[in-house]
Parts: C-alpha cells; structure tokens; sequence
C-alpha cells in the first residue's frame, strides 16, 4: 500500500462520514423543505465528486486491497461491502442502505449511485475488472450440495425455480407466477445457482431455459417465458442497484460464457469454462428481461404466436448487455428500434426470425424442445463447448463485455435514480396502482 494510497484514504474518508452524518440528520426526503432538499442534493453532489476524484486515483489499489492483491475472489456484493468497511463513507454503510431500502424509488436519496461509480472504476481496470467478472462466473456456494443432490435424485426444487433432467438435457423452469415470470430480488439467487446446477450437471450435454406454467387469469395454465424487470417492486423501491450488476455479471453471462474456477481464468483459447449450449423456448412473451437472455443462448426456440419486447424507453433504464449483443442479431437499425422506441417482434415474423432459430405451434413445443436437444447434442459435448468458445471470441471477448460493464454500471446507477425512471413507470405501467 503506498502512503498516498493510506493518506487519502483517511482523508477522504473523514470528508465522506461528515458529510453522511449532516446528510441523515435532515428528514426523510419526502419530508423536507425545498431548503433542506437543496442541502442534501448538494451534499450528495459534493461527495460524489470527491469520490470520482478518489476512485480516478486509487480505484486499482483499492481492488487490490480488497482481494489481497488479487489472491481470493469477492462477489459484487461482498466487494462493496468490504469496500464500505476498508473506506468508511466511499459507499454507503448498510445502515444507510436500511434506511433508504423503507422508501419508495422515488423518495430515495440515491446512495447506490456511489457503489455503481465503485463497481465502475473497478471494471474499467483491464486487471481488476477481469478478476472481479471471473470471481462472477465462479459457481455459487450452496451449489456444489444441490448438484449432488441433483444427481441423486434427478431433480431440485428452490423457491423460484425448478431443475429437472430432460433427456440429454437438463432443464430450468424459472417461477415467480403473481408477475408472469418476472425478475426481481427473489428471483435472482435461484435462477443463478439453477444455472450452475445446469451447466455442472455431469448427465447432461445441454441446458434448457425456460418459463414455468403461470396461475395468472389470461395465461391460466401456460408456460410464460418472462415479463421481464418486476417493474411494480421497482416501483416501489425493492430492486436494488446491485441487482443489475449481479444479474448481468452473474447468470447471464455465466449462461453466455460458461462457469470458470478459482485457479484458472476464464480465457477462450485455454478451454478452462464448463459450458454446455443452452436452448431457450419462449412461450407467450420474453419481454425486457427476458429478451436480454435470448441473446446469450445458443438456440432459441419460440411459440408462433410469443413475441419479444426491450422496452427500456417505457422503463427508463438500460436493457442488461443487449446494447452491446443485440445489433449482432438484427442489425444496429432494429437493434436501436427495440431499445429507443418500444418496438415489439413477433417471433413468427422476418424479423423475429432474425433472434429465433425455429418457430412451431404452441401445442408443439413440448415435442419441438426434445427435437432441439436431440439436434444439438448427438454429436458429443467436446465439440460443442468448443465451437462456443470459438463463436464467442470473434464476437464478444472478455474484455469487451468488461469494458461494456464498466460503462452499464456507471450509466445504469443514474438511471436507476433518474427521475424519468418514475415518471416512465406512472405514464406506461400504472405503478403507482399497484401494489407490490
């Protein structure tokens, strides 16, 4: 550590709890006077440009501190955590986070935005930032149990979501009925040791993605891909920051990307990623969510009658890496369409066809999937993961997508606060109707 290094981070540090304290001695936001909300924004502004200023500095020696010179791995969760601990007042301590967490978004002062600044400074460093998407792409901790238990008995069942084996394959059903299968902080856990569990599974040579059968009055009965963001638990402040970064980080990219180990990084000309191709079958609709993982499957196979939608314009915030995978698929024309002015593809239409490889009937798709991982798999696993690794290094090296997530995780923390956010919501999704 050099001595600028532990000098300044006293020093800011001191300016940052100071500034914390005048900050949570005010009312609550929606309390204040116009006098006391000008007080906190230009506390907040203040602090903030103190910690560019830091981050512009010491954010690789901060890294480096925090993962013992890049000898063991911390989890984007466990990174700011500890970073909160090591430079009181860089990010906000988890009574702070307690506090704003009782509010609406948009009664929120924002103080995830100084963590999304952190994880940003961290991924724009070439070294910090391939250490910390490989500490993402490690298997989770409770999964190494489940997989066991998923050989024993052929299946597992979490909360919000299901593991099966399905022929050569084996299968994720993904639940959250209430919201059509959407994503939210319930969710997020087991969709992401579900997709170790998938890519881990020794008896298998393929994974499927897809929505579980929904109780919902319209869909009674039916598999749903996803609705996407739970737009009504946005609402009304219960995504957090971190829930992007981790989602996108995490089981999207370890979908894409495969899952690396502790002692080996995730290069695609070593071959050290346990990967398997994944199958995606949409019934209904992918939607926001649900269409970024579209893109990071090796086969997508749709109903005739789903459709796919990135309507961020309506949502106010950034649509995971689609920006950066979506133009691969349908050029950078339909690629701005989707995501700038909530334009919605028909699966069964040329342009849908341009993300889906197949589309059949909706009584078909049960017979069409086990077709698909038979087509896919009856040439053996070697050459597959092989071939992945081949596409995914013209198209999207690690370093590219690092890069990509330097910038979504800086841009994604203002939106995620933006006042447009909350309008956007009341105007298209009636939010503030409905209750969480």
């Amino acid at each position: 550590m050099s001595a600028a290094f532990a000098a300044d981070c006293a020093a800011y540090s001191a300016q940052w709890q100071a500034g914390a304290a005048t900050l949570a001695a005010l009312p609550a936001r929606p309390a204040r006077s116009a006098a006391e909300q000008a007080t906190a924004a230009r506390l907040l502004a203040e602090g903030r440009a103190l910690r560019a200023a830091f981050l512009d500095a010491h954010a690789a020696a901060l890294y480096r501190a925090l993962t013992g010179d890049l000898t063991h791995f911390l989890r984007v969760r466990e990174l700011v955590d500890a970073a909160a601990l090591r430079v009181p007042g860089l990010v906000p301590a988890a009574a702070d986070l307690a506090r704003e967490a009782t509010h609406r978004q948009a009664d929120k002062d924002g103080l995830e935005i100084d963590q999304g600044m952190l994880l940003a400074h961290f991924l724009a460093d070439p070294v910090c930032g391939r250490h910390l998407c490989h500490a993402m792409l490690l298997p989770r901790a409770e999964s190494p149990a489940l997989l066991a238990q998923l050989q024993r008995d052929g299946q597992v069942d979490l909360p919000t979501a299901r593991v099966r084996r399905l022929g050569n394959a084996t299968l994720v059903l993904t639940r959250n009925p209430r919201f059509l299968n959407a994503e939210d902080e319930a969710t997020l856990d087991d969709f992401e040791i579900a997709v170790d569990l998938a890519t881990l599974d020794p008896a298998s040579s393929a994974a499927v993605l897809r929505g579980d059968v929904v109780a919902h009055p319209r869909y009674a009965g039916r598999h749903v891909f996803s609705a996407g963001i739970n737009l009504t638990h946005l609402y009304h402040g219960r995504i957090s920051l971190l829930w992007y970064l981790r989602r996108d980080l995490g089981p999207v990219n370890k979908i894409f990307r495969g899952l690396a180990s502790p002692d080996a990084a995730p290069d695609e000309w070593r071959g050290t990623t346990a990967e398997k191709p994944w199958i995606a079958a949409v019934d209904a609709f992918a939607i926001g969510g649900g269409c970024q993982v579209l893109l990071a499957c090796d086969y997508v196979l749709a109903a005739r009658d789903a459709f796919m939608t990135l309507p961020a314009r309506r949502e106010g915030i950034i649509p995971g890496a689609a920006n950066l995978r979506l133009p691969r698929f349908t050029g950078d024309r339909i690629a701005r369409q989707l995501i700038s002015y909530g334009r919605r593809l028909d699966c069964d239409s040329p342009e849908g066809r341009l993300i889906c490889d197949e589309v059949v009937d909706p009584a078909g798709m049960d017979g069409a999937i086990m077709k698909v991982i038979d087509g896919l798999t009856n040439s053996g696993a070697v050459g597959l993961a092989g071939n992945r690794r081949a596409l995914r290094v013209g198209a999207e090296p690690l370093d590219t997508f690092r890069a990509y997530m330097a910038v979504y995780a800086h841009e994604q923390a203002l939106c995620h606060f933006s006042p447009q956010l909350i309008a956007n919501l009341e105007r298209h999704w009636r939010a503030q109707e409905r209750t969480a």
